[in-house]
């Protein structure tokens, strides 16, 4: 299906439409995906380059290339800080990061990759107590 499925960064500077389907999807654990995103690890939806359409603030976007990597880059929105999507650095996909898009993917997460590196408190996490929001 070729749906499309808009997205945006937190202040909604940076927009745009991603046509799907998405090919794969991660939850990647590596070292570098929990320093980008601040957390256990990164959700990250590939396609191929030419599925995205950008509406606005495409000036607003930096990336950092990790200059070893093949794949990891880290692209955000200069004003609010969010993650946003990003071709690979060997040009094979485009990484959109999942909190980015709006709606139903139509995908779930497939894999859980570099598990090894998962942060040590990220198993007792899955036990903790849960709240609809802040606990009081």
């Amino acid at each position: 299906m070729n749906k499309k499925i808009s997205g945006s960064c937190l202040c909604g500077k940076v927009s745009s439409t991603v046509e799907g389907p998405f090919k794969k999807f991660y939850q990647c654990y590596c070292d570098r995906c929990q320093k980008k995103t601040g957390s256990a690890f990164a959700s990250l939806m590939f396609t191929t380059p030419d599925k995205i359409e950008w509406h606005s603030g495409k000036d607003l976007i930096k990336r950092f290339d990790l200059p070893e990597a093949i794949r990891f880059s880290n692209a955000f929105c200069t004003d609010c800080g969010s993650q946003v999507p990003y071709i690979s650095g060997d040009g094979a996909f485009l990484i959109v990061p999942a909190g980015y898009i709006s709606g139903d993917p139509d995908i779930r997460p497939s894999a859980n990759i570099f598990w090894d590196e998962r942060p040590c408190w990220f198993d007792e996490g899955k036990s903790a107590d849960t709240f609809k929001s802040y606990p009081e």
